[in-house]
């Protein structure tokens, strides 16, 4: 199909363009950006007067729940969800069941996400047999089954000699480790941000030392090793300071953090508000300050959603036994563009950090609009106000805290390789 994308404001994180242009497609890429090719006569053209036409979000935490939670969600109405947020690639941690420690579990993904065909269905392979945290996973059989990364998913190795031996091979086979920094026994003891609001609703704190033990020792690791490794989700304040501090002494880190740590603190737990518990927890006013100070000068180069879609028991009941998680997919961009209409970010870093930063992360070419690249579009309407109302998500998850807010920037059109996947009522 050839299709043409007229009057929009072009914006191309990756190479700084930011101008009124027309973006001309055909079978699944872009061929023209600008002056009209000869004899180019489009199927379809698309008006995006008043809308931001920008590359097909990249989002670098997804939990689809298939394999192996089917009755939660499955590939299929997550890759919906993620074509109505304007994601055009996700990528999914290894912990899935089966774990994805073999290139039999990948080949299963890739083929449902193909049939579903709305979204890139990217795999991070395990570090360790089964997520046990004993035994080296196969990362070269992984890497050749297509995994872009390894991880030990939200199980941290406890065994410092294990991680080193995972991280010296994935040093060898070139491949990123992603690493969700949290020391298992300080974080076990609690389910919120350890401070004066723990005490006062009488639940277990988790203390920032939880995450700063952890990234500490990695780094160390890391330098020791020479591996690149990506921290996934910072919650502290140390932590971005700690990455910080690596970033500058030359290490090859990054990291994210998820859109909804950059909105909510511990004081945004309302009533035992459950849709609020999640791992790691809305930490202090301060630690969410130093985490926007830090995307703000590119410590933390993405944004990702953290995307946990949980049925309606899994939020019911003490807040303390509540399963922790947020359906993030459709408020990932609304949400970073909401730092925008704040002004703590300005409109091309929060872009690239949802679009060509985290495409550098993954060592993938996308993220970007140019000539000659997939067609992964997605369209934004930046004064169309509406009301979060979770239950209306396309996402089988509606388990979020974000009902109520009124949003901007919502997608209108989603192009998957070429091919209109979603469009706005």
């Amino acid at each position: 199909m050839k299709i043409r994308i007229k009057n929009g404001r072009v914006i191309d994180p990756a190479s700084q363009f930011d101008g009124r242009q027309d973006v001309y497609i055909s079978n699944g890429k872009i061929i023209a950006i600008g002056e009209q090719l000869d004899g180019f006569e489009a199927d379809k053209t698309i008006d995006a007067t008043g809308l931001i036409v920008s590359p097909g979000l990249i989002d670098l935490s997804v939990r689809l729940r298939e394999p192996g939670q089917e009755h939660t969600a499955t590939i299929l109405t997550e890759t919906k969800a993620a074509a109505a947020g304007g994601i055009t690639t996700v990528c999914v941690p290894p912990d899935t069941a089966p774990v994805i420690d073999n290139p039999t579990v990948v080949e299963l993904i890739e083929d449902r996400a193909k049939k579903s065909g709305r979204s890139m269905v990217l795999t991070m392979g395990a570090m360790t047999q089964n997520l046990n945290s004993e035994l080296l996973a196969e990362m070269a059989r992984l890497k050749a089954a297509g995994c872009v990364g390894i991880s030990n998913g939200l199980s941290p190795i406890k065994n410092s000699v294990i991680l080193q031996r995972a991280m010296a091979y994935a040093a060898t086979l070139d491949m990123t480790v992603f690493i969700t920094p949290a020391d298992p026994w300080l974080q076990s003891q609690g389910c919120v941000h350890e401070g004066a609001v723990s005490s006062r609703l009488g639940l277990g704190g988790i203390a920032e030392s939880a995450e700063t033990i952890a990234v500490s020792r990695d780094l160390i690791l890391i330098e020791q090793t020479g591996v690149r490794a990506h921290f996934h989700n910072l919650s502290t304040a140390k932590a971005v300071k700690l990455i910080r501090d690596a970033q500058n002494r030359g290490l090859p880190v990054t990291a994210d953090v998820s859109a909804h740590h950059l909105h909510l603190s511990e004081h945004d737990l309302g009533n035992y508000d459950a849709l609020s518990h999640v791992l790691p927890p809305f930490r202090s006013i301060r630690d969410r300050e130093q985490l926007q100070q830090g995307v703000r000068d590119g410590v933390i180069s993405a944004i990702s959603s953290h995307h946990q879609p949980l049925d309606k028991d899994d939020k019911l009941g003490p807040f303390a036994e509540t399963k922790p998680g947020i359906s993030g997919l459709e408020t990932l961009l609304p949400l970073t563009m909401k730092l925008v209409e704040d002004d703590e970010v300005n409109l091309h870093t929060a872009l690239a950090a949802l679009t060509c930063n985290p495409a550098d992360i993954l060592g993938i070419d996308s993220g970007q609009l140019k000539v000659g690249a997939t067609a992964d579009i997605c369209l934004i309407d930046p004064d169309s106000e509406y009301e979060c109302q979770p239950l209306n998500f396309v996402s089988a998850g509606k388990n979020s805290p974000f009902e109520g807010w009124l949003f901007n920037h919502q997608v209108s059109h989603t192009l998957f390789h070429g091919r209109l996947v979603h469009e706005r009522d």
